[in-house]
């Protein structure tokens, strides 16, 4: 499936497959975010896979944020190599 991402103020909605051929997407939707905006709320309900190169590229937004005291909210149940990398990174 191809990969989409849909906005509504600063709700983004993601959908498909987030891998190394769907990265530009992902980081031209996303370069500069939190220039623009405080709070970012991604949805991965509708991410049916995400390989490494996915899930390293929201590790640097959730980085972004944090560097930038900007808050950023991922919910959704889309994607368990997501909240692998996340639960791995807390308990380390």
């Amino acid at each position: 499936m191809e990969f989409q991402i849909t906005n509504c103020n600063n709700f983004f909605k993601m959908k498909g497959v987030l891998n190394k051929n769907s990265l530009n997407l992902f980081q031209k939707e996303f370069k500069n975010v939190f220039e623009r905006v405080n709070n970012l709320t991604i949805s991965i309900e509708d991410i049916e896979s995400m390989d490494k190169y996915g899930v390293d590229a929201i590790a640097k937004l959730h980085e972004e944020a944090l560097s930038k005291n900007k808050r950023l909210s991922i919910v959704g149940f889309g994607c368990k190599e997501l909240y692998d990398h996340f639960k791995t990174e807390k308990a380390a």
